[in-house]
């Protein structure tokens, strides 16, 4: 199995570019700016050999344009939508195959319509997922565009993925995610574990991700709403009781987004 180099690329204030390295050449995800990855590239003597997008906000593709005039004709991979920068359109259900791995794309909308995810199955030595705004360490994304049911659907097909899984989310957002998952589930021992473990992370300024499937099952209240304790929360919190799991995923939406 050839051996994949997974690497974050800081950018604004809190974004995470993935850069993928093997034998020189490198695979970036969600550029949205070209200035430190090109800074990267040249710090450890990369070529540029494709472009992964997840969505299409700014600070996803604000960089693809400089980059592609650095390194001309490179394959920019991306899902239906207006960025006139994406040369290669994906689907649901459709793969590449970069480096020798088979890379496969999940629909995942709702933080955008056109949101997808690369994961790279046989990616060593754990599974990879690849999943912009949609799920992040201890939280998910806002719902722009999307609907709550959708992004409940979304979060169903990452959670049926290995729980080995590491999710390489593309935002810094972890500990104010996790502060809002200790209301909701103030009884949670592993997420206490979690919250400990990550303000040491960020004390020493490491990054907290990727973050492994099984900890966001354990611990985030958006991969948990099929249980008795947040539901039993967003309840309590909620201006009415909620029976289904999509309007409890609604209500714990809302309360995150005013929390």
């Amino acid at each position: 199995m050839i051996m994949l180099s997974i690497s974050p690329i800081s950018a604004f204030s809190d974004n995470y570019i993935w850069c993928v390295a093997h034998d020189g050449e490198a695979i970036i995800v969600d550029p949205g700016d070209a200035v430190p990855v090109l800074k990267y590239l040249d710090q450890h003597h990369l070529k540029l050999s494709a472009i992964l997008i997840t969505h299409h906000h700014y600070d996803h593709v604000g960089g693809i344009e400089a980059l592609c005039e650095r390194f001309p004709q490179t394959p920019v991979y991306g899902p239906q939508n207006q960025c006139p920068d994406i040369n290669h359109r994906l689907n649901h259900g459709d793969a590449i195959t970069l480096f020798g791995h088979k890379i496969d794309v999940i629909a995942v909308p709702g933080h955008t319509l056109d949101h997808i995810a690369y994961y790279i199955a046989q990616s060593s030595p754990a599974p990879s997922l690849f999943c912009g705004d949609t799920l992040f360490a201890g939280g998910c994304g806002r719902l722009f565009e999307g609907t709550a049911e959708q992004m409940l659907t979304s979060l169903g097909l990452i959670s049926a993925l290995p729980a080995n899984t590491e999710v390489y989310c593309a935002h810094e957002y972890t500990l104010s995610n996790l502060r809002f998952a200790q209301v909701v589930e103030p009884e949670n021992r592993a997420l206490q574990e979690r919250i400990e473990a990550d303000t040491g992370r960020r004390a020493e300024g490491r990054p907290t991700v990727p973050s492994e499937l099984a900890l966001e099952l354990l611990t985030n209240p958006f991969m948990r709403t099929g249980k008795s304790a947040v539901q039993a929360s967003v309840n309590a919190h909620a201006a009415f009781k909620c029976r289904e799991e999509k309007d409890i995923f609604a209500n714990l939406r809302k309360w995150k987004d005013d929390f």
